[in-house]
């Protein structure tokens, strides 16, 4: 049997930026829980699991339905590539379910996302698409407004100067990356090193849909975002 879409929710228990982020309340629920139910709300996904590494975070998973991979601590640290913990997650299920054809991460510090913008990602992945990514555009510009700072000089540059700007329309449209959502072909991921390897796809998504948390400021934001969506 070959399964169809597989759902991870990547949850390490160490935040240095909001402490117990991936478990603090939006609503009436848990951060981690948004994600769980959102996944459950899809048809093409056949499992759900929470990849970490905290006890904490496991039991919540288990109460809204996921089940649990233990994340060994060495991909768990400030400076371990979430890369690795794909790669550990696949060969997890692979190992214990077989083959899958479509990878999905849903973070949880992005509780504001549709299940129609995680569709669009899912139904993006084809022809020789690698990856499926999702962005917001950018109210900053490289060509126009964003600067490099110099403390040696005290001064600063425009980031592209080579081709200057001076009107903020006739500047190339740019996008900040998010965290809806990420799919990709399960192989390609374990094949690969980081996300530029191969052919990405990007799904632009409205910023009150993008909103990742990482700090307090982002908290306080989401919180009230979702308290106007619902």
């Amino acid at each position: 049997m070959i399964f169809q879409t597989i759902a991870f929710i990547f949850a390490r228990g160490d935040s240095k930026g909001l402490k117990d982020k991936n478990i603090l309340q939006i609503g009436d629920k848990p951060l981690i829980a948004h994600s769980i139910d959102l996944a459950k709300k899809i048809k093409e996904i056949d499992k759900i699991f929470v990849s970490t590494d905290s006890d904490k975070i496991a039991y919540i998973g288990k109460k809204y339905g996921a089940q649990i991979i233990e994340r060994p601590k060495e991909l768990a640290l400030d400076n371990s590539p979430e890369w690795l913990s794909w790669q550990h997650a696949i060969n997890f299920f692979k190992n214990k379910y077989g083959p899958f054809k479509k990878f999905l991460s849903l973070p949880p510090t992005a509780p504001l996302r549709s299940i129609n913008d995680v569709q669009k990602c899912l139904d993006a992945l084809k022809g020789n698409v690698d990856i499926v990514t999702t962005m917001t555009e950018s109210h900053r510009n490289p060509w126009f407004n964003m600067v490099t700072y110099s403390e040696k000089n005290n001064d600063i540059n425009l980031i592209n100067k080579n081709d200057l700007i001076k009107r903020r329309q006739d500047a190339p449209k740019c996008f900040d990356l998010s965290t809806v959502a990420y799919v990709s072909n399960p192989d390609f991921v374990i094949k690969e090193k980081s996300i530029w390897d191969g052919f990405v796809r990007g799904i632009e998504i409205p910023i009150e849909r993008s909103i990742d948390i990482d700090n307090k400021y982002d908290f306080e934001i989401a919180k009230f975002l979702f308290s106007k969506k619902i």
